[in-house]
């Protein structure tokens, strides 16, 4: 047995290492995965309402700006600022002590004239008798006849008088001339007005229904009219018109395009909608800003695509990722013509019976295989299931995709 103690044995540690890799495991390769699984919408033909919203301000249906028609010291105001009104209504009641002496002196000629009137008659009439048993001479007779035309016309002369007198008596009480809302009173009692003063008294306006002026480019109007022409699109009339106010927030009631002017402002190169709407409850009142909805024609064949199959390049082109027939992915460039709701109205590129890709699109590249299922039977299964639906995916772009 050796005298020499024992030393430890150590093996190095390149050779630990080369031992340990090949006693272990082999690092498994990735797995080959399948198909990824998309959401499609199969695209289909259907008529489409091409609507155009369009800004535009109220106006009163009726304006009255209230004038006095005589001179003379305003003796009382007989409304409240700001009230409704009726047609007829006495708004202002001027001094009239004047008009009324004339009133009572054209009364007075009329009652003078009638008396001579009388009084010719009955000459008329003798004379008339006389003449037959030549107690008077024809020329007397006539002169008694003339009398009485003249005295006749006076009466007329009088009369007129009188009506006049009447006019100007019931101008000293100011009336409205129409139904609405009165505004504020520029004068007040005491105030001298005169006849056919420039400044108005006070301002009515109807307010129930009430018009929106519209302004519509008369460029668009030449292409709707072309797209009419062609045959692809209806025209439509008696459309209702929905109004949105300026928050936003829909109108309770519809409009009806009541005019569209004939001419171009060469300025703006626009021409005006006027639109009329119902107020019952005065919501709107004249001046205010508000967007309408029109729906100027129908598309018969429009192709509606949603706004999440739809990505654009750095150029800005629209660009669609389409499950072909062989179940691989395809890249179209579209043409989108508007919005209509949350989908696009496609002008080309796409045709009825595509596939468009709505979700999974960050998934796929132009070429590959996928698993296509209809959008409308996950929504299904979804319902069926009470699982919530994944959340939507962030819009992607062209560039995403390459």
């Amino acid at each position: 047995m050796s005298q020499f103690p024992r030393r430890p044995f150590f093996l190095p540690l390149s050779l630990l290492a080369l031992i340990s890799a090949c006693s272990g495991e082999a690092p498994q390769q990735p797995q080959q995965q399948g198909a990824p699984a998309v959401t499609v919408v199969t695209l289909k033909t259907e008529p489409v309402a091409l609507t155009r919203e369009l800004p535009g301000r109220t106006t009163a249906y009726l304006i009255a700006e209230v004038r006095p028609q005589v001179t003379g010291i305003v003796e009382e105001r007989l409304f409240e600022e700001g009230s409704l009104v009726e047609a007829g209504q006495p708004l202002y009641q001027l001094d009239d002590a004047t008009y009324r002496a004339r009133y009572n002196s054209a009364l007075a000629s009329l009652a003078r004239a009638e008396a001579t009137v009388e009084v010719a008659r009955l000459n008329a009439a003798r004379a008339e008798e006389l003449v037959k048993t030549n107690a008077v001479s024809r020329q007397e007779h006539e002169n008694a006849i003339a009398a009485l035309r003249q005295a006749e016309a006076d009466v007329g002369v009088a009369e007129a008088a009188v009506a006049s007198s009447r006019v100007e008596l019931g101008f000293a009480r100011i009336t409205s001339p129409i139904a609405g809302r009165i505004g504020k009173s520029t004068v007040t009692q005491g105030a001298l007005v005169t006849a056919d003063q420039p400044e108005p008294l006070a301002t009515v306006q109807q307010l129930d229904p009430i018009y929106i002026d519209l302004t519509q480019s008369s460029s668009e109007l030449l292409q709707l009219r072309r797209a009419i022409a062609g045959g692809n699109v209806r025209d439509t009339e008696n459309t209702p018109v929905t109004i949105l106010l300026e928050d936003g927030t829909p109108y309770n009631h519809e409009g009806k395009l009541s005019f569209a002017d004939v001419s171009v402002d060469p300025s703006t190169g626009s021409f005006s909608l006027r639109v009329t709407v119902p107020n019952p409850d005065h919501l709107l009142m004249p001046g205010m800003y508000v967007r309408a909805v029109l729906s100027s024609a129908v598309l018969e064949d429009g192709i509606l695509v949603p706004q999440q199959g739809i990505a654009r390049d750095p150029r800005g082109n629209a660009n669609a990722l389409v499950v072909g027939a062989n179940g691989t992915v395809e890249q179209r460039t579209v043409e989108l013509s508007r919005t209509i709701g949350d989908k696009w109205l496609v002008s080309s590129g796409l045709t009825a019976g595509d596939r468009v890709i709505v979700e999974g699109v960050q998934k796929v590249q132009p070429g590959m295989p996928v698993e296509a299922t209809e959008a409308a039977e996950v929504a299904a299964d979804t319902e069926q299931s009470g699982t919530p639906p994944p959340p939507a995916e962030p819009e992607a772009t062209a560039a995403d995709r390459q």
